[in-house]
C-alpha cells in the first residue's frame, strides 16, 4: 500500500512523465526503516557508518526523474578521496536517470559507542549523475563484531556498474543470506519482474528465493538476533580440540587401559585402539565434511543429520542423542563419585554405606557442574583448560613414574621398562571368559567424545574451520597417548604379582620361566590360584602405583570424568533446543527458548539437570552405559550415513569445502558403526535400533513443515530422472497399458468429484495431470500461474492426490487444452488420455465456447488421445460454492511471511474459469472465519446443497451395487479397462461391473456367448452380460420432440433464407445445425435418444455407469449438434462416463 500511496505523489509532482519504481522490501519490516528515509541527506556521514545486524530486509527505491521536472539537482554526496567520475551538473536533467535512496532498516538504533555511530543523518542517500555510492560488508568474522559501512571502493549496487546506468545488483554475500543469519542482514536483489517489466506498470513482488524460507521456525528464530557485543564465540583450539580431549580422555585412561593391555596384550591392545580410531576417524572426516557444506548453526550431530538426511533421521537422532547427553553426565558423574567413595573408604570416613555415598556426592557434583554450566559458556571453557592441564599433568605424571623403578614398588609387578616384560605382555592372555570383542566392548567408550566440539557449533567463530581442525587433531593426540601408554604400562609392569617383599628369588628355580623370574621375583603362586592383588590383571590402579606422585593420577581421574560430564551437560540442551526450534516435536516447543547474549537454554540444563540427577539416583549405570554407547554410535552411523547419501544423490549443493573425505569410506564407516553397536551390546543394539525406527515414523507420519533441502531430496529426484530416462528406451507394451490422464479441471478444488473419480482409476496405476488454462490478460495470467502452481500442488498433496498441477496461459481453452496436450508429462509418462467435464450451462453461454469445448475432443483425436466426458445431473462445478470461503485463502500460511491477495473471477463458464481461487482445507482456517462461513444467514439454496453433496460423492465407500458398461462400439477396450480398474480400488470393491451390448434380436445367445468368452479371455469377472436387440427401434414421440425444441434455437434453417443470408450466417456461427446435417444424420440422433431411454429403464439404479462416446466426424456434424447428442444420451442419468479410446487395443489374453 505504502508503495501505491509514494507512487500516486511522484506522480502528481512529476506530471505525466514516467512513473516510479519502487522495490519490494519484506513484510513486517521493521518500521525504523520508514524513518530513515527523511532522517537527512549529508551523504558524508554516511560512509563510515556501521550497520547493525537485524532481521529486517534493507530497502531502495529507484524513481525516474521526468523530464518535465525543473527542479534543481540535489547535492551529490561527498566522494572518498580517490573516487573517479566528473562532478554534477547542477541543471542536466535527463529523462531515464535514476535516484537511488538506500534505506537503513537501523537508522536511529545504533549505540553511540559503536564505530562511527551515534548519527541518524546519512540514511537516505541520493545523487544524480553516476554518484557511485554503495553498500558494502566490511567483515564476515571480526572476533565476534560484525560491522556494514557505506563504502564507495567495494562492488555492489552501482549506479553505473559497468559504465551505464542501471539496477542490476552485482553479486554479493548479503543477497544469498537467510533472513534469520545472525551474522548480518539479508538484502534482496532486484527481481526480474523490476528489470524486465514495463515501467509504466507496477512490478508484482515476488517472495523469497527458491525454498530459502519455508519453516516456521525460520521466522521464529528471525525474531531472535543476538548484539554484535557480548557474543562470546571460541576458536578451534578452546572451542573444539580442547573439549574433544577431555571427552575422549576418559576414566578409561586411568583405571581400564592396563587391565586391557593385561587382556589382550600389547599387540592386541594397540589393534583395539587403532579399530576404535578407525571408526571415529572415519566419523571426524564424515563430520568435518558434512560441517563444511555451508553454514552450521547450533545443535551439533542433530543440526548436521537434520540438514543432510532430512528431519526424520534428524529428530530421531536428535532426540536420543541430546538424552544420551543427559544420562552420559549422570555416567560420568558417577564415575567420579566412585573415585571419591574410593579414597574416602581407603581413609575410613564413609559418611553413610557405598552406595549412598556414591548418590550424596553426584547429586552434589552436578549441581556444581549446573552452576558452572549456566554461568554461561565462558566460564564454562574456562573451567574445561583447568581440567585440561590437570589432565596433561597426570598424564606426565606417568610417563615420568615409568622412568623411576623403585623397589618397593618391584613386589607389586613394575620393574620399569625390560624386554622380557614386553615380550611376555606382547601376546594376549584372555581370562574369566573375556573375549577380544568383550575387550574392544569396554574399550570403544573411551575413543567417543569427538563430537564434543560439533555439539556447540553454535558457539564457535568459525564452525567450518574448527570442526573438522579440532577434531581431526583431537583423534590424532588422544590415539597416539592411548597407545603410547598402553605400550609403555605394557613393558613395565607384569601381569600378576603378590605385593609380597618375601617372594624374592634367592636360588634359581628351574621351573620359573615368567619375566618376573628373570627379575628374581616368583609371583607364580597366582597362577596357583592364589588370590593376588597386584598387576595389570589384578590392579585396576597400576597407572597411581607408576606414576611419580600418585595423587595427582586421582586428579587426573577427576579432572577426565568432570570435563567430560560438563562437556555433556552443555552439550544436550544446546543440541536440544535446536531440536526444539525446528519444532520437529511440537510439545517440546518450550524448550526452544534462549535467554541472555549466548541464547542459553536454561530450560533445556533444568531438564538434563533433572534427567543426570535420576540416573545418578538409580545408580545403576551397568544397564545405562552400553544403550548410551550405541545412542551415541547410532549417530554416527547417521553421520556417515548423510556423507554416502549425499555424495549419492549427485545434489549440486553438496560442495564440502573438506575435501579428505569418500563416499564409499563413509558409508563402509556407517556400516562399522553398526557392527560395533552389536559387539558391544547385542540387546542394546536392538533397542536402539526400535527407538530410532520408531522416531523415524513418528516425524515422517507427522510431517513437519520444513524443508532444509536434504539429500533425501536430492536422491528421490535423480531416482525419479534415472527411471524416467530408462523408461523413456522402453517400447510401449499393450499389457503395459495405463491410463494416463489429463484432466481439465481449472483449480482442481473447483470439481472435486471429477478429480476423485479419476483418482479411482489412475491411483498407483496411471499419471493424473490436472490441467488448469488460464485466460485473460498475459501479465496477470503470469503471475497466477507461479503462485497457483506451488498453491495447487500442495493442495492435491494435502488431499492425498497422486496427481500433478499443470497450469498454462493461453488466449482460449482450446489452445491452452492443445498446449497441454502436446506439452505435458515427460518421456513414456505423457497423457493420453483427455478427460472432460460435461458443459452442463452449454445452452445458456456463449455458443463460441461450445464451439471450443468440441474442438477439444476433435484435437485430442487427431493427437490420438482417447477422451473421457464425465457428467453428473447435479453438475460439477463448485467454486461458486466457495466465494464466502475465498476470503480465508489470504490466511493460508505461505512460507513467505507476506498477505496473499488472489482476485477472482466467478464466471460460471463450466470449463472456462480463468481464476478459480484457493479454498483451504479446514485445518487452515481459523476457527472464527470458519464458525462464520457455516453461519445460518446465507443457507445454500437446495441445488447448491445437491451440487455440494455430489461433489464428495466418490470419496465414501460404494458398497454392493453396480457399474454399468455399455460397451455399444470396440474402441480398443478402454470403455471395458476403465470400469474394472475402479473395481481394483477399495472404495468400490464390493460393486459388480454389468456389460451392456448391441446385437440383433435373433442372435441374443449367441452374442452373449462371445462376449462371454472374449471377458473370460480378458480375465475381468461380470455379474451379468445384457444383449440389447432393440437399439434401432424408434425413440417415444414425446423425447423425439423434446429434442427438436432443445436445437430449435440453433438452427440455421438454410431453407427459409436467400442463399446468400445463409451462407454468411453459417460462416460467421459455423457451430449452427443446418436442415441438411439434420436430415442425413437422423439416424444417430434418434440412437442417442433411444439409448437415453434404455439407459433410464435398466441403469437407472447404477452407482456408474460408463458408455461408448459417440464420435463426431470432423467438419461434418456441427458442434451444436454434437452437443445435443451428449444432452440427449445423458440427461437424468446416475453419473455416467462417455469414454472413447483412441482405438488402439488397451487389453490383450496373450501372456
Amino acid at each position: 500500500m505504502e508503495g501505491k500511496q509514494q507512487q500516486k505523489q511522484q506522480q502528481q509532482q512529476l506530471g505525466p512523465g514516467p512513473g516510479e519504481l519502487k522495490v519490494p522490501g519484506a513484510v513486517g519490516e521493521d518500521p525504523r526503516c520508514e524513518e530513515g528515509k527523511d532522517a537527512g541527506t549529508a551523504g558524508g556521514d554516511a560512509l563510515g557508518r556501521p550497520l547493525g545486524p537485524t532481521p529486517s530486509q534493507s530497502r531502495f527505491q529507484v524513481d525516474l526523474v521526468a523530464e518535465a521536472a525543473g527542479r534543481p539537482a540535489e547535492p551529490e554526496p561527498r566522494r572518498a578521496s580517490g573516487e573517479g567520475g566528473a562532478a554534477g551538473k547542477g541543471g542536466e536533467e535527463a529523462k531515464g536517470r535514476f535516484r537511488v535512496n538506500f534505506v537503513d532498516p537501523s537508522a536511529g538504533d545504533e549505540s553511540p559507542g559503536e564505530p562511527g555511530g551515534g548519527s541518524s543523518e546519512g540514511a537516505n542517500v541520493s545523487f544524480q549523475n553516476g554518484g557511485d555510492t554503495v553498500l558494502s560488508e566490511g567483515s564476515l568474522h571480526s572476533g565476534g563484531h560484525h560491522h556494514y559501512y557505506y563504502d564507495t571502493h567495494t562492488n555492489t549496487y552501482y549506479l553505473r556498474t559497468f559504465g551505464h546506468n542501471t539496477m542490476d545488483a552485482v553479486p554479493r554475500i548479503d543477497h544469498y543470506r537467510h533472513t534469520a543469519a545472525d551474522l548480518g542482514e539479508k538484502l534482496i536483489r532486484p527481481s526480474l519482474a523490476e528489470l524486465h517489466d514495463e515501467l509504466d506498470k507496477e512490478p508484482f513482488e515476488d517472495g523469497y528465493a527458491n525454498g530459502e524460507e519455508g519453516t516456521p521456525a525460520g521466522e521464529a528464530a528471525a525474531t531472535y538476533t543476538p548484539d554484535s557485543k557480548g557474543v562470546v564465540k571460541f576458536g578451534w583450539i578452546k572451542g573444539v580440540l580442547v573439549r574433544c580431549m577431555l571427552n575422549i580422555w576418559g576414566v578409561m585412561l586411568f583405571i581400564r587401559l592396563s587391565w586391557i593391555v593385561g587382556q589382550a596384550g600389547i599387540g592386541l591392545s594397540v589393534v583395539v585402539i587403532a579399530m576404535a580410531t578407525v571408526v571415529t576417524t572415519i566419523t571426524g572426516l564424515s563430520t568435518s565434511a558434512i560441517a563444511t557444506n555451508g553454514f552450521v548453526r547450533g545443535g551439533g550431530a542433530y543440526y548436521l543429520i537434520s540438514r543432510s538426511l532430512g528431519p526424520e533421521f534428524g529428530g530421531a537422532i536428535g532426540l536420543i542423542f541430546a538424552f544420551a547427553n543427559a544420562v552420559a553426565v549422570a555416567m560420568y558423574v558417577v564415575g567420579f563419585a566412585e573415585t571419591v567413595v574410593e579414597l574416602l573408604k581407603e581413609n575410613g570416613t564413609l559418611m553413610i554405606d557405598e552406595m549412598n555415598d556414591i548418590r550424596i556426592i553426584g547429586a552434589i557434583t552436578v549441581v556444581i557442574l549446573l552452576g558452572i554450566s549456566v554461568a554461561g559458556m565462558e566460564w564454562e571453557a574456562k573451567a574445561q583448560i583447568v581440567l585440561l592441564v590437570i589432565l596433561v599433568l597426570a598424564i606426565g605424571d606417568f610417563v615420568i613414574g615409568t622412568f623411576i623403578p623403585l623397589d618397593s614398588k618391584k613386589a607389586k609387578g613394575f620393574f620399569g621398562y625390560k624386554a622380557e616384560i614386553f615380550m611376555e605382555n606382547f601376546g594376549p592372555d584372555f581370562r574369566k571368559e573375556e573375549t577380544f570383542f568383550s575387550v574392544f566392548a569396554i574399550f570403544f567408550p573411551a575413543a567417543t567424545g569427538i563430537l564434543a566440539g560439533a555439539n556447540i557449533s553454535g558457539d564457535l567463530a568459525d564452525p567450518q574451520s574448527a570442526i573438522p581442525k579440532g577434531t581431526l587433531l583431537a583423534i590424532l593426540i588422544t590415539t597416539l597417548v592411548y597407545m603410547g601408554i598402553a605400550v609403555s604400562v605394557g613393558s613395565c609392569v607384569v601381569r600378576d604379582a603378590t605385593g609380597n617383599v618375601n617372594n624374592t628369588i634367592i636360588t634359581e628355580l628351574t621351573n620359573c620361566t615368567t619375566a618376573a623370574c628373570k627379575l628374581n621375583y616368583d609371583f607364580s603362586s597366582c597362577q596357583a590360584g592364589a588370590d593376588c592383588h597386584y598387576g595389570l590383571m589384578n590392579n585396576f590402579q597400576v597407572m597411581s602405583m607408576v606414576s611419580g606422585f600418585a595423587p595427582l593420577i586421582s586428579a587426573g581421574i577427576f579432572s577426565a570424568t568432570l570435563s567430560s560430564a560438563l562437556a555433556s551437560l552443555v552439550s544436550a540442551p544446546k543440541i536440544f533446543q535446536a531440536l526444539c526450534k525446528d519444532n520437529i516435536y511440537p510439545g517440546f516447543q518450550m524448550f526452544a527458548k534462549g535467554y541472555g547474549k549466548n541464547n542459553e537454554p536454561l530450560r533445556g540444563y533444568l531438564l538434563t539437570f533433572l534427567i543426570a540427577l535420576g540416573f545418578i539416583l538409580i545408580a545403576e549405570l551397568n544397564v545405562i552405559a552400553p544403550i548410551i554407547s550405541n545412542f551415541f554410535l547410532a549417530s554416527y552411523a547417521l553421520i556417515n550415513f548423510s556423507v554416502f547419501h549425499a555424495s549419492l544423490a549427485k545434489s549440486p549443493g553438496w560442495r564440502p569445502a573438506f575435501k579428505y573425505y569418500n563416499m564409499w569410506i563413509s558409508l563402509v564407516g556407517a556400516i562399522l558403526c553398526c557392527i560395533v553397536m552389536f559387539v558391544i551390546n547385542w540387546w542394546a543394539a536392538l533397542l536402539t535400533y526400535v527407538i530410532v525406527l520408531g522416531l523415524y515414523i513418528y516425524v515422517t507420519y507427522k510431517k513437519p513443515d520444513v524443508n532444509w533441502g536434504s539429500s533425501t531430496q536430492a536422491l528421490t529426484y535423480l531416482n525419479a530422472l534415472q527411471h524416467s530416462i530408462r523408461l523413456s528406451g522402453v517400447e510401449d507394451h499393450v499389457k503395459n497399458f495405463r491410463p494416463q490422464c489429463l484432466i481439465m479441471t481449472g483449480a482442481p478444488n473447483a470439481r472435486p468429484a471429477l478429480l476423485h473419480l479419476v483418482h479411482a482409476f489412475t491411483k498407483n496405476v496411471g499419471l493424473m495431470i490436472c490441467g488448469h488454462v488460464h485466460m485473460g490478460p498475459r501479465r496477470q495470467a503470469m503471475k497466477e500461474l507461479s503462485t497457483d502452481l506451488a498453491k495447487y500442488q500442495r493442495w492435491l498433496i494435502k488431499n492425498k492426490m497422486k496427481a500433478f498441477y499443470a497450469p498454462v496461459h493461453a488466449e482460449d481453452l482450446r489452445d491452452g487444452g492443445q498446449y497441454l496436450m502436446q506439452a505435458a508429462g515427460l518421456g513414456r509418462m505423457r497423457p493420453n488420455t483427455l478427460v472432460v467435464g460435461f458443459k452442463k450451462n452449454w445452452r445458456q453461454g456463449d455458443m463460441r465456447d461450445v464451439e471450443t469445448y468440441i474442438n477439444l475432443f476433435h484435437d485430442a483425436f487427431d493427437i490420438q488421445y482417447g477422451v473421457v466426458v464425465i457428467r453428473l445431473k447435479e453438475g460439477l462445478d463448485i467454486s461458486h460454492l466457495q466465494g464466502q470461503e475465498e476470503l480465508l485463502s489470504s490466511q493460508e500460511k505461505s512460507p513467505c511471511s507476506k498477505d496473499v491477495i488472489i482476485k477472482v473471477d466467478y464466471s460460471k463458464k463450466a470449463e472456462t474459469d480463468t481464476s478459480i481461487a484457493f479454498v483451504p482445507s479446514s485445518s487452515e482456517r481459523t476457527p472464527a472465519l470458519r464458525k462464520d462461513s457455516k453461519s445460518p444467514s446465507s443457507p445454500l439454496n437446495v441445488a447448491d446443497q445437491r451440487l455440494l453433496d455430489a461433489s464428495t460423492q466418490f470419496q465414501k465407500k460404494q458398497g454392493k451395487s453396480n457399474i454399468d458398461v455399455w460397451w455399444l462400439f470396440d474402441d480398443g477396450g478402454l470403455t471395458l479397462l476403465i470400469p474394472y480398474l475402479i473395481t481394483t480400488k477399495k472404495k468400490w470393491k464390493d460393486c459388480k461391473i454389468r456389460v451392456f451390448i448391441g446385437g440383433k434380436i435373433n442372435r441374443i445367445d449367441h452374442d452373449r456367448r462371445a462376449m462371454a468368452t472374449l471377458l473370460s479371455k480378458f480375465r475381468i469377472d461380470f455379474s451379468d452380460i445384457m444383449v440389447l436387440g432393440d437399439i434401432n427401434t424408434k425413440p417415444k414421440k414425446e423425447n423425439i420432440a423434446a429434442f427438436e425444441e432443445m436445437i430449435e434455437p440453433f438452427r440455421l434453417h438454410e431453407d427459409d433464407k436467400e442463399q446468400e443470408v445463409a451462407d454468411k450466417m453459417k460462416e460467421d456461427e459455423p457451430w449452427r445445425i443446418t436442415d441438411n446435417e439434420l436430415e442425413l444424420y437422423k439416424t444417430k440422433t434418434y440412437r442417442q435418444i433411444r439409448l437415453n431411454e434404455l439407459l433410464k429403464e435398466h441403469s437407472s439404479t447404477a452407482n456408474i455407469i460408463v458408455m461408448s462416446l459417440p464420435v463426431a466426424r470432423k467438419g461434418a456434424v456441427s458442434s451444436a449438434l454434437y452437443m445435443a447428442w451428449l444432452e440427449a444420451l445423458s440427461k437424468d442419468l446416475p453419473p455416467i462416463l462417455l469414454v472413447r479410446g483412441n482405438h488402439q487395443s488397451v487389453l490383450t489374453f496373450y501372456s
